[in-house]
């Protein structure tokens, strides 16, 4: 977990200690459902990973500490299980979610794409799906392999709901952005949303210019708060809302990411419409 690095007192070097770590993290998580975020105690995870309570200081000095640790698991697991189905391989190779999202890893739905307007959940192959050469691709849309943003726009907000739905502890903590007493300057979906530029600017055949991580910061943060919105409607995440949510980022994204990807400026001319020397020497 090297990005959680410096999060914590002490890195673990030997592989018994980051077991030890990974089981304090997870008993992290299970109470976090079980009791919410005001009742949990650092002897209580203590107790329930089966390690010392020094164990835990060695990590972590307070709860919130171990908390956003968790936090940074999430969006390490949540961008390795995109990454993999994004640019790892075959379409389908990894096993299908079960329907309830049960399961502490989110398990990709078999079939790059294939959720379509079902936001997520049950209900595969709807419009928009944004296939390998589906109608909906876009002018400038495909990246490599004729896959286009829609595509990747539904891998990403797949994984996401099945980690909503099926993560210990990710319901309260997410990426960080809903630690009761998180730091409001740590901006957990700006770090979101340049990890998914990075990531998606060379999937799709873009630069990762101030433009298009601004367009993915309003889309992280648009999403971020329908999705929210989704599970306060029901404890599943409303499949309306959701719906409504996925619609909306295509229409948006769709304004930038339809289009050819900006180019060089053109060559400038002078008054009689030569191209002036040494301008727009790239061809």
């Amino acid at each position: 977990m090297p990005r959680a690095a410096p999060l914590l007192r002490s890195v673990p070097v030997q592989r018994r200690s980051a077991e030890r770590l990974t089981r304090i993290l997870d008993a992290c998580a299970a109470l976090l459902d079980e009791a919410g975020y005001d009742a949990l105690s650092t002897r209580a995870v203590a107790l329930r990973a089966g390690v010392p309570i020094g164990s835990v200081y060695r990590f972590f000095g307070n709860k919130r500490e171990m908390v956003g640790a968790l936090a940074q698991r999430n969006l390490e697991h949540y961008m390795e299980s995109v990454t993999e189905r994004l640019l790892g391989g075959a379409a389908g190779a990894r096993t299908a979610a079960p329907a309830d999202g049960a399961g502490t890893r989110p398990a990709a739905v078999a079939g790059t794409g294939a959720e379509g307007t079902g936001a997520g959940g049950p209900g595969r192959g709807g419009a928009g799906a944004g296939g390998p050469g589906g109608a909906d691709g876009g002018p400038g849309a495909a990246g490599p392999g004729a896959r286009g943003w829609r595509e990747a726009l539904d891998v990403l907000l797949d994984e996401y709901l099945a980690m909503k739905r099926g993560t210990p502890g990710f319901a309260l903590v997410d990426f960080g952005n809903q630690i009761p007493v998180g730091d409001p300057r740590a901006e957990p979906n700006h770090r979101v949303a340049r990890r998914l530029t990075d990531l998606l600017a060379g999937y799709l055949g873009r630069r990762p210019d101030e433009g298009l991580r601004r367009t993915f910061l309003v889309a992280v943060e648009t999403a971020d708060t329908l999705v929210r919105l989704a599970f306060r409607v029901a404890p599943g995440g409303d499949e309306a809302v959701l719906r409504e949510a996925r619609e909306l980022l295509r229409a948006y994204l769709g304004r930038v990411l339809d289009g050819p990807p900006p180019g060089p400026p053109a060559p400038a001319a002078d008054p009689d419409g030569a191209t002036l020397p040494g301008a727009g020497a790239a061809s």
